[in-house]
Parts: structure tokens; C-alpha cells; sequence
């Protein structure tokens, strides 16, 4: 379900309404610049589904549970202050300056060692595994490996 983590570092830069799937993948990323005007929202609680791709493993990482849950559990719209308060983004910029921004961090990034970024990423990303395969196997109704969890047997199976 997960293929490896890419071993380069993802810069994002948003702008306008980053819902649901676009929130999705601006916790994906590494790093993220928004417009100062941009929106932000999980919003599948309110029709009834739920966030699969990452958000309610990724944003409690980020944001914290307590701020995390304030927004998975209500669906509501949070902006660009607020997205950067909870560290769902780095930086807030004027609007029309997100791109330039993420593209000169990007820049940055790129004249550091190149192994020294790979490991670094690795070693980061590596506090998130755990978290993330054991949400996937629950959804897949299976034990993550190191879980000591017992799987669900099928509903009308006999032990």
C-alpha cells in the first residue's frame, strides 16, 4: 500500500483551497510554503467517509492531537495562519510568492551534502513508520508487523 519513501526531500508550494486530498499531500511532503490567502481542510467527516490518505496518522504528528482532532472530527476550514501555527506549514508568504519561496528552500536544500540529506531523512522518516504501517494494517483489518495486536477474526468464524 506504502512504496518506499522517496530519498529526496518534497518542497510543496500552495495556493487557493488545499482540501482533502491536497491537505493529504502537503503532510506528505517535507516541506511546505503557503499563500497567506490559502484554505485549509479534512473534510471527509462531513460526508460521512473517512481520511485514507495519511491525514489522521499525519496531521496529530504534526499538528498535535488536540489540534489535529479540533479539525478531523469537525471538518472545518482552517487558513494559512493557522496551518503554520500548528506546523502543518513552514512558511506563509504574500500571494504569488509561495512558489519562489518553496523553489529557493528547494535551492537550499540542494547545495547541502547529498548523503547527509538522504540520512537525514531516513532517520527522521523512520519515527514514522511504525505510526503509519500499523494505521494501514487496521484499515486492512491486519497486525503491523511488531504489533502485538491479535487480528480481527471474520465475522462468523468459529476459533
Amino acid at each position: 500500500m506504502y512504496g518506499e519513501p522517496a530519498t529526496k526531500p518534497v518542497v510543496v508550494a500552495v495556493h487557493g483551497r488545499c482540501f482533502t486530498a491536497g491537505l493529504e499531500l502537503v503532510l506528505n511532503a517535507d516541506l511546505c510554503v503557503a499563500a497567506a490567502d490559502t484554505l485549509f481542510g479534512q473534510q471527509e467527516v462531513t460526508r460521512g467517509i473517512v481520511a485514507l490518505g495519511g491525514a489522521t496518522v499525519r496531521l496529530p504528528h504534526r499538528a498535535g492531537w488536540g489540534n489535529a482532532m479540533r479539525y478531523l472530527l469537525t471538518g472545518d476550514r482552517f487558513d494559512a495562519q493557522e496551518a503554520w501555527r500548528m506546523g502543518v506549514v513552514q512558511e506563509v508568504v504574500g500571494p504569488g510568492e509561495q512558489f519562489d519561496r518553496a523553489t529557493a528552500l528547494a535551492h537550499r536544500i540542494a547545495q547541502q551534502a547529498p548523503l547527509a540529506v538522504q540520512a537525514t531523512l531516513a532517520d527522521a522518516r523512520a519515527a514514522l513508520r511504525g505510526p503509519i504501517a500499523a494505521s494501514a494494517a487496521n484499515l486492512r483489518g491486519e497486525v503491523a508487523p511488531g504489533s502485538s495486536r491479535l487480528p480481527t477474526p471474520p465475522k462468523g468464524s468459529t476459533p
